[in-house]
């Protein structure tokens, strides 16, 4: 933690701040391994110190766990982080712009500081994955693949789709994890031309497509998959665009590397989506990080202006949706690398017919 921590004062002076205030829940995990959750606790970090601020519910396990922190234990948690703040002569002190306005109208009012709004700060110190954070991905990418092929090998018609879900759920809670990242999608027929629909009581019927996305937590870190199957055979059409997404997606894990930019990569696979007819029928970005929160940078899209960085992990998930005959979306964690990406996702991306 204190090698974060340090990175984080190591951008001071850039930023023209001697103080910064993390109210972000996943931002504290990082920084402090505190695994509150959101508006549990704040912390304040000096150009030489970090005073993490939470109540008594976390007081004896943070005790034992991190006996060298400067803890203090409140149920005041702003009102402690600005006597934290003129105590430590703190004069420019930024804070996460996405804080709720009732929180910056209480900082506003009580910092002795001058306050700036900065974006992202810790969030981009997360893009780039550690040796630990990167085992705790491929762990989660290797059980939600083992759990979802679990899951597809009972699918049938008949099944309704929030069936599907909550099976998988209940696979995925069996294998380890500790919950989902978002509510598990299942989309069959003319639903699966929804790239979010959310599983509903719609049965799955012969010659249908269902797409399946879900993501879990294993030791605080998330996967994130997608599979399309077929119940019964879904005709040369659906068959034609799985063929085009799936030769898309592999297209752009082939172009990943260190130093290429999101749009490079979604242009990748939009190219070839729009040459086979496709092209309006590809209505997201191509991929997002992932980590701790289940949408991180770096981002790949038309409008991104982000760069790979080796040991990013990143989805790729190219799609075509057709409406009211169906849709298809793959998708597969992939870790960045200098040379080349890697999927962390082992599950099968051939069509798959039960």
């Amino acid at each position: 933690m204190q090698a974060r921590i340090k990175q984080l004062q190591a951008k001071f002076d850039d930023l023209r701040i001697d103080g910064f205030l993390v109210t972000n829940a996943f931002n504290l995990k990082y920084l402090m391994n505190f695994d509150g959750l959101q508006g549990d606790g704040v912390a304040v970090v000096t150009a030489t110190r970090a005073f993490l601020i939470t109540d008594a519910r976390y007081d004896l396990e943070l005790r034992r766990q991190h006996p060298d922190y400067e803890l203090m234990i409140t149920r005041n948690y702003l009102e402690v982080a600005a006597k934290v703040v003129a105590e430590q002569g703190v004069t420019v002190l930024g804070f996460e712009d996405n804080l709720p306005y009732f929180d910056y109208d209480q900082i506003d009012d009580q910092m002795s500081s001058d306050i700036v709004p900065l974006t992202g700060i810790i969030d981009q110190l997360r893009w780039v994955k550690d040796a630990d954070e990167l085992s705790a991905l491929r762990i989660a990418a290797e059980l939600t693949s083992d759990g979802l092929m679990k899951t597809i090998d009972t699918l049938h018609a008949g099944q309704t789709e929030r069936e599907v879900a909550n099976q998988l759920d209940a696979t995925m809670r069996q294998l380890g994890a500790t919950g989902e990242s978002f509510a598990t999608i299942v989309a069959s027929g003319y639903r699966s031309a929804l790239p979010h629909g959310a599983a509903s009581d719609k049965t799955l019927q012969n010659g249908e497509l269902v797409t399946i996305d879900c993501g879990y937590y294993f030791d605080g870190y998330t996967s994130d998959i997608t599979r399309t199957v077929a119940v019964g055979d879904p005709g040369a059409k659906l068959k034609e665009i799985y063929t085009v997404v799936q030769t898309a997606q592999q297209r752009i894990i082939d172009a990943v590397h260190d130093g290429v930019s999101g749009r490079v990569l979604d242009q990748v696979g939009r190219e070839l989506i729009t040459q086979a007819g496709y092209g309006p029928a590809f209505n997201h970005g191509t991929g997002h990080g992932i980590g701790l929160d289940i949408h991180e940078g770096p981002a790949l899209s038309a409008r991104s202006t982000d760069t790979m960085h080796t040991n990013n992990v990143i989805t790729v998930e190219p799609g075509i949706y057709l409406t009211d005959l169906g849709g298809v979306r793959i998708e597969d964690d992939v870790l960045v690398q200098p040379d080349s990406g890697s999927r962390l996702t082992p599950a099968p991306r051939d069509l798959i017919i039960v």
